[in-house]
Parts: structure tokens; C-alpha cells; sequence
């Protein structure tokens, strides 16, 4: 049996990451395509053979999950509907634009709490799906028994021509959320964030874990283009260090676990770890980093 997934939205992570993916997995029914951009719907539905929507709820009625490739401004009212008609919902990340629209999608709002509650949601953290991240966090770190660890991020991601949106918020709401992620991940809970530096430049992060561990990032997504990119996450503990680059760690692999692992969540009912809880908590420190940096300039 498959699950029939729709994919909002015809930008460049739709073409180049969302429907190689879905129409790749053996798990999945590449429902087709919608955008708010018409023509670019029906290019990219043309491109793999699938339906060009010319609504959104018209999508809905067409699929069991959508998988969302928009800008976060737009993501919390749209998955907010197709959860209104429990559809499945696999959403970018960060999961939305600002901390008020995650709480909304996460369950603030009467209609999101069917997100949370009853409908299956999916986080694309996608390092988390890459099988030397998951290596990486399954073993390497625990032999570490971390108490603390460092990042550095050095990308040229929104050096050009990166989307405005991404352009307008910065290394944080970008490639900032998988440090953020990870770190999380690798040292448990992240109670407290503080952050300093330029949102569209430089930037230092020091996080407080649960547990009395501690970490510290650096992130800078304005690189020059022939700088090569870095995503070094390292840990250091009584059982030695553990570190990873994760600029090498994902690609169509990871995007093609995310799918399958979206579709047996859909399929089976299950609750996924990275769902919207875990975007939203995500979204909190995120909020909290962007606060700081504001408030510095």
C-alpha cells in the first residue's frame, strides 16, 4: 500500500529536493503539485508526470500527507488546513516565520491542535536523517558520554542568490536551525540559548542543556562562494570527543529516509520524534537567539 503525498509548492527546494524524493520512494504516490505560482506548478508536475493543482484544497483532496517546499510565512495556515482535513503534514523547517505562527501550528489554535494531536507531522531536519548522523549520535557520542561541544558553520548558502526570505532572516532561520538541531540532539535538551553578532552576518550561540552541559556555535552563511563549506558539530566528554561535518553528511540518501520514514508514520499512525513539538521547541530557542541578536544591533 502507498501514501498519496501532494507537494506544496514549485520553488527550487520543491524541484531540486521535494519531488526527486517523493517520486523516487517506493512507499510513496506522487500525488502532484501545487504553488501559488500556477505555470511553476505545472512545470514541475510536467517534469514528473503528475497533476498541477490549482488549489490547494483541491490538493487535499487528492492526497493522504503533504509534503511543504514554502516559504515559513506561508507554512503554519496551510498545514493548519490540510490538518483540518487530516492529511498528513511533512513541514520545512524552521516551521514558521516567528514564534507566534509555531505556537498556532503546534496547537495554540483550536484547528492546530488536530496537528499535534491526531494528525501525523514531520519535521525536514535533514542531517537527523543521514545515516553518519545517526551513527554519529547513536554511537560516537555516547561513547563520549558528552559535557559539552562546539559548532561552526561556514556556508555560502546566503551569499547570492539565496530565496528573499532566507536572504531577510539570516544564517539562524536558516542552516542555524540543523546546528541548533544537533546540538540539541547531542547534549540533550537545550534550556536556554543566548546569541550575539550581525542576523545577516557572524554570529555566536551559547546553549544551556539539561544536566549541566553546555555548547557554543558559530555560524556565518555569507561565505565567499570558493571557500569550502563547513558543518563541524564536536562533543568532548570523559569517554574523549566525538565530531562530525555534516556539510558531508546528507544528500539524496537522507532526503530519500526522510520520505520513507514520512510515509510509514502516515501509513501506521505513528508519531514521529522530529514532529511539530520538536519544531516548535526548535522555534523557541530559535525566537529567543533572534531576540538577543536584535536587540545588539
Amino acid at each position: 500500500m502507498s501514501t498519496s503525498v501532494g507537494l506544496a509548492g514549485a520553488g527550487r527546494s520543491a524541484a531540486e529536493l521535494y519531488a526527486p524524493s517523493l517520486a523516487s520512494a517506493p512507499a510513496i504516490r506522487f500525488a502532484g503539485v501545487w504553488s501559488r505560482s500556477p505555470e511553476a506548478a505545472k512545470g514541475l508536475a510536467a517534469r514528473f508526470s503528475v497533476p498541477a493543482f490549482g488549489g490547494f484544497a483541491e490538493m487535499l483532496d487528492h492526497c493522504d500527507a503533504v509534503a511543504f517546499a514554502v516559504p515559513p510565512a506561508a507554512q503554519p495556515s496551510l498545514a493548519a488546513r490540510a490538518a483540518g482535513r487530516h492529511v498528513a503534514v511533512l513541514l520545512s523547517r524552521p516551521i514558521a516565520d516567528d514564534l507566534a505562527g509555531a505556537e498556532e501550528l503546534a496547537g495554540a489554535e483550536e484547528l492546530a491542535e488536530t496537528v499535534a494531536d491526531d494528525v501525523v507531522s514531520q519535521v525536514a531536519l535533514t542531517w537527523r536523517y543521514a545515516p553518519a548522523v545517526r551513527t554519529y549520535l547513536g554511537t560516537q557520542v555516547r561513547r563520549a558520554q558528552p559535557v559539552g561541544g562546539t559548532a561552526r558553520l561556514i556556508s555560502a548558502a546566503l551569499a547570492s542568490d539565496a530565496p528573499a526570505w532566507r536572504a531577510r532572516r539570516g544564517v539562524l532561520m536558516d542552516v542555524g536551525v540543523d546546528v541548533v538541531d544537533l546540538l540539541d540532539a547531542a547534549l540533550g535538551h537545550t534550556a536556554l540559548v543566548r546569541a550575539h553578532g550581525d542576523p545577516r552576518g557572524w554570529i555566536g550561540l551559547l546553549l544551556e542543556h539539561e544536566g549541566g552541559r553546555y555548547s557554543e556555535a558559530s555560524l556565518l552563511a555569507t561565505a565567499p562562494a570558493d571557500l569550502p563549506a563547513r558543518a563541524e558539530i564536536e562533543v568532548f566528554g570523559p569517554g574523549g570527543s566525538a565530531m562530525i561535518d555534516c556539510s558531508d553528511a546528507t544528500g539524496p540518501e537522507a532526503l530519500g529516509t526522510m520520505v520513507e520514514e514520512f510515509a510509514d508514520a502516515v501509513e501506521h499512525g505513528r508519531p514521529h520524534s522530529l514532529d511539530v513539538r520538536h519544531g516548535l521547541h526548535l522555534q523557541r530557542l530559535l525566537d529567543a537567539a533572534e531576540t538577543d541578536l536584535l536587540a545588539g544591533r
